[in-house]
């Protein structure tokens, strides 16, 4: 066997990889402006000094991978990403971005307040007020960027 013929299936291999990447990113930008706006593009643009490769990973998995599939619709994978944030209780920015993106993928303001007060059943009231509070800051954001008629 020549070196050539052991390689060929790497390269067919790596190119596949290459495409498949590329369409994980573009299919994860897409969703990430789909649900975050503005706000993730933020996120991404923040990270390309310090760490170009973590924001093609961030947008590639959760995004183009977890984002992108069909069990869940958005509305319901926001929920849950709300609930994980106040549950973890030290992820205030990135909460704040998902509360928006909550918003944005037809969540309404009860539901985002319902969703972060259950949690002080399973992680607490601190992290629920904490949770709370973001979202009051959130929705004094929108409301002093809505136009006013």
């Amino acid at each position: 066997m020549t070196s050539t013929a052991a390689t060929a299936p790497l390269s067919n291999s790596l190119s596949d990889s290459l495409s498949a990447s590329s369409t994980r990113y573009e299919r994860g930008w897409e969703k990430l402006r789909e649900i975050d706006g503005q706000a993730g593009e933020r996120v991404i643009a923040a990270l390309a000094d310090i760490a170009p490769d973590f924001a093609r990973l961030l947008i590639e998995f959760p995004f183009g991978d977890i984002y992108s599939r069909p069990q869940l619709d958005l509305k319901s994978r926001e929920i849950g990403v709300v609930a994980a944030l106040t549950a973890m209780g030290n992820a205030q920015p990135q909460l704040k971005v998902h509360i928006h993106g909550a918003l944005n993928v037809g969540c309404s303001r009860e539901e985002v307040v319902e969703i972060i007060m259950q949690m002080a059943v399973y992680a607490g009231f601190p992290a629920a007020l904490n949770g709370l509070f973001a979202a009051k800051e959130v929705f004094a954001e929108r409301d002093a960027a809505a136009p006013v008629n």
